[in-house]
């Protein structure tokens, strides 16, 4: 049989790691084939070898059973491969057109014609559906929006087939359904798509055939429809993995964080957090519920300290700590995984042992009158590196080098070991695979048992319902109901979201 894409015994190393072992990939025209594995197999590492980004030590790439040598993107391209970053390449400040024409402009008489572009983008966005308006901003435009461009940008140059890299780690449950529409859509006039991810009811959703590889190697391909997502999660990992949160009663104390009419404008100036009310209890995880934007995000940031706060109070364990500064807010006992790592959670040229101590490092006995003492910080580092299995070459490798999981781990064993009174999770498994997922609620979990208070907030229904004791939910920048996760459905959850009311909900108090 002929495929369109054929890698056969790929090898790609990379000082003191081997991250892709005699690997071998075969897609066929027509299909979507996910290539799942958890973070840091070295999923993205071959798709970067298949589009030119990376030289491969052995092993060779044939495009419908030719033999190729793909030396830089723009083979690929010529070759009509194209891909979408798992982080959007696009400048804010152009349209969508001058987004999707970069380095292909169109000329007339030496100036670019911006309207003949506009036009074809419009045609091609129109041709699979994917609705997205040319003359809009980059910086205006939802997240799946701008996922939509970058897919645009393969297709406007003439892409086959189609490598989406971790596509929906950032979208909503709604934008993810649409992009599983817009990639069938995309198979139906012809092309072939090549999807890495680590969800797995997204593979059964959308793809036809799935290739596993684990820790570099390849473990075999199935077809989608023969199997199903414990076969698959243990594929991937090499162990059964339990999609169940195991967790006893739990037994909550004192009231740690406690938030009084609390209101946070929005960057518009508008409010976001509007007269919210809420506690969370020492030995209790609360998650929060709500659809993407009604607050959650600047209800977080006015807790750590990264928003200011219009009104109300904010106090854990009894310590006033509204409006004073992060650093002031870590120190009173608040440990926070922030929703975006790259941003808020990490300084990515900074190596991981170096921010595994971003918390303490201006403390004895890692630093000595402003002196940091890279010895002992480098051996807690160690410890914690083992202790969470945070899977890097080294402490001093630097953060970017590592996976999302991996990044994800450090930051969380940085948060952890300083005993919070209060841990706040946002997002914590965004982007995430099944391992790193379960190792993280596994530890929220832990924290909550240590009599610790834990405040989540996640988009994901599920984590939010199997990981907490009591959900509030968010609507409009205000809690309009607390409910028991073991007697609330999802469907009663989501009419809460959307601001519909229930009677059992009522009676829950908020």
């Amino acid at each position: 049989m002929e495929y369109v894409i054929e890698m056969n015994d790929i090898r790609k190393e990379f000082p003191g790691i081997v991250a892709n072992d005699n690997i071998t990939l075969q897609v066929k025209q027509g299909e979507i084939h996910a290539l799942l594995g958890e973070n840091g197999a070295g999923k993205s590492t071959l798709m970067n070898v298949l589009f030119g980004l990376y030289q491969p030590e052995k092993g060779e790439i044939k495009v419908r059973g030719k033999k190729v040598e793909i030396t830089d993107p723009n083979v690929a391209n010529d070759l009509g491969i194209g891909m979408v970053h798992q982080h959007f390449m696009l400048i804010d400040k152009f349209t969508v057109t001058e987004n999707i024409i970069l380095g292909l402009e169109p000329s007339r008489y030496g100036t670019i014609d911006l309207k003949k572009a506009e036009k074809e983008v419009a045609r091609i966005s129109e041709q699979y559906g994917l609705r997205v308006d040319p003359k809009a901003k980059v910086e205006e435009i939802s997240v799946g929006m701008q996922q939509r461009v970058e897919i645009l940008k393969t297709l406007y140059r003439g892409a086959e087939i189609l490598i989406f890299d971790e596509p929906t780690a950032v979208l909503t449950p709604q934008e993810i359904k649409e992009l599983i529409d817009i990639m069938k859509k995309l198979i139906k006039e012809g092309k072939s798509i090549i999807l890495i991810t680590h969800k797995l009811k997204e593979i059964m959703a959308a793809c036809d055939r799935c290739t596993v590889i684990r820790r570099g190697r390849g473990i075999g391909t199935v077809e989608v429809a023969k199997t199903n997502e414990n076969e698959l999660a243990s594929m991937m990992v090499g162990r059964e993995i339990s999609f169940k949160v195991e967790k006893a009663e739990a037994d909550p104390t004192d009231v740690v964080l406690n938030i009084k009419d609390l209101v946070v404008k929005d960057t518009r100036g508008v409010d976001a957090v509007n007269q919210l009310n809420l506690e969370v209890k020492a030995g209790e995880i609360v998650g929060i519920a709500g659809v993407d934007g009604n607050g959650q995000t600047e209800l977080i940031e006015a807790i750590t300290g990264l928003r200011k706060a219009e009104s109300g109070t904010i106090s854990v364990s009894g310590k006033q700590l509204t409006n004073l500064p992060p650093r002031k807010v870590t120190e009173a006992g608040v440990g926070h995984i922030p929703e975006d790592r790259h941003k808020y959670g990490l300084v990515l040229d900074f190596t991981v042992g170096e921010n595994i101590l971003l918390q303490t490092y201006y403390r004895k006995p890692y630093s000595k009158n402003g002196v940091l003492y890279y010895p002992t910080m480098y051996e807690k580092a160690r410890k914690l590196i083992e202790e969470y299995d945070v899977r890097t070459p080294s402490e001093k490798t630097l953060a970017r080098a590592l996976s999302g999981g991996n990044q994800q781990k450090a930051i969380i064993a940085r948060e952890v070991d300083r005993s919070p009174n209060l841990l706040i999770a946002a997002q914590p498994t965004r982007g995430l695979d099944v391992g790193a997922i379960e190792f993280i609620h596994r530890k929220l979990v832990e924290e909550r048992d240590k009599g610790r208070a834990v405040l989540l907030v996640s988009l994901e229904l599920d984590e939010v319902r199997n990981v907490s004791d009591r959900i509030a939910v968010v609507y409009e920048g205000k809690i309009v109901a607390i409910v028991d996760p073991k007697t609330t459905s999802e469907q009663e959850l989501g009419l809460l979201m959307a601001g519909g009311k229930l009677e059992k909900a009522g009676e829950s108090g908020s």
